[in-house]
């Protein structure tokens, strides 16, 4: 089987970034207007907490649905089917009048949010060469850093003038990204090689590789603690324990971004030499050290250091992580299992922004926070290196150096 063409490639990698770059930017777009949304409904910063709570613990719904339909018909239907589903759940989620629909609209966005990683993630690992493979796992997964960051920009110039609910009508626009996926991407050539021709052979595998699925459970609720847990509630400790304004919010979470993305390349293209498992363990024990400064810094200058290496660390774990699990995965439920596992450990680790709310009601952000972190760091990093790795397997398409 010949390997894709470069044009096709490219073509792959651009959308799976963008997907997971919209995706991530309406998600973010809650936590960037958490405390903005609590006082047009008359709630609690720890209730529209809980509707990030509800997005992270829909989106095993859409991974398993969507999964199974991309190693049964192919990558490229369905993930043009989901960026439309999850665009016109954003936009009416800036209609909602109340905060009972705001909260059914966020599970539905959840829904979409889950099944975009899965598929995405499949499309451009198994396009790719297994030498290029780890770079663009980081550069693939810092499509949710580049959200958050396009988040916070948008929060910077459209809150103070017209409020949240116009943000979310941005939200519109991966439905546009659906007709590149149409003109310009390819069907997975694995997929081809290796789909199955009826929904038993598929059933079959999947039960057949189970302990790899409950594995890549732990690993992916572990990880999901590690990035949900530093940044869903960080503008809100941003306000509540530092009293910054908006703009001031915007700009650090912005600025952390950037630190993210730089340690999400970094480390993707590291792990080619140092290893999956040694990488992402190594990220965590970096972010281990960097607590302090992140949660109690003493003065504004260490502040924004702690957030810029912080999210240079979490993001350097995260950014080995796509190519970490499809490598792990067969190439015959690579559309299913990767995803759906992900999600599945997202629904796990979906209490702990809310969760952290509550607790700093007693003390304040930053214990809850420091505290959070400084276990599931920990713990990631054992579950990271319990594992095992495919570093560099070729897959049946044939896409090799």
């Amino acid at each position: 089987m010949t390997a894709p063409a470069r044009g096709d490639q490219r073509a792959a990698v651009v959308a799976g970034f963008l997907g997971w770059t919209l995706d991530a930017f309406d998600f973010f777009l809650v936590v960037m207007t958490l405390t903005a949304i609590a006082k047009d409904f008359g709630r609690s910063d720890a209730d529209i907490a809980l509707s990030l709570t509800l997005t992270l613990a829909f989106r095993p719904v859409g991974a398993f649905i969507f999964g199974l339909i991309a190693d049964r018909y192919g990558r490229k239907i369905p993930l043009m089917a989901d960026l439309v589903f999850y665009s016109v759940v954003e936009v009416l989620s800036g209609l909602a009048p109340n905060y009972t629909t705001f909260l059914v609209l966020r599970a539905l966005f959840g829904i979409g949010m889950g099944a975009e990683w899965g598929v995405g993630a499949s499309l451009v690992m198994e396009k790719v060469p297994p030498r290029l493979r780890g770079v663009v796992s980081g550069l693939l997964q810092q499509g949710y850093a580049a959200g958050y960051l396009l988040a916070a920009l948008c929060y910077f110039f459209v809150f103070p003038h017209w409020g949240w609910r116009p943000l979310f009508f941005l939200g519109g626009l991966p439905a546009l990204l659906a007709l590149f996926v149409r003109a310009r991407v390819h069907e997975s050539e694995v997929w081809q090689a290796t789909r199955h021709e009826n929904w038993s052979g598929l059933a079959r595998t999947i039960a057949a590789n189970w302990k790899l699925f409950l594995y890549l459970t732990v690993l992916m609720a572990m990880m999901n603690m590690v990035s949900h847990g530093t940044q869903d509630m960080y503008p809100t400790f941003l306000q509540r324990d530092w009293g910054f304004s908006p703009a001031k919010r915007a700009a650090l979470t912005a600025f952390s971004q950037v630190g993210a993305l730089t340690g999400g390349v970094l480390c993707g293209l590291y792990s080619d030499r140092l290893g999956r498992r040694r990488t992402i363990a190594l990220a965590l024990v970096g972010a281990i050290l960097v607590i302090p400064i992140w949660a109690f810094a003493p003065s504004l200058p260490l502040l924004v250091a702690g957030a810029f290496v912080m999210q240079f660390f979490v993001q350097g774990a995260w950014g080995v992580i796509p190519a970490h699990i499809t490598e792990l995965s067969p190439d015959s439920v690579r559309g299913f299992l990767p995803g759906f596992a992900y999600q599945c450990g997202v629904a796990i680790a979906s209490k702990l922004p809310h969760v952290q709310a509550v607790f700093a009601v007693g003390s304040s952000y930053a214990r809850s926070m420091a505290f959070s972190a400084a276990t599931v760091f920990a713990l990631g990093a054992v579950v990271a290196m319990l594992g095992r790795e495919r570093r560099g397997v070729a897959f049946a398409s044939g896409a090799r150096d």
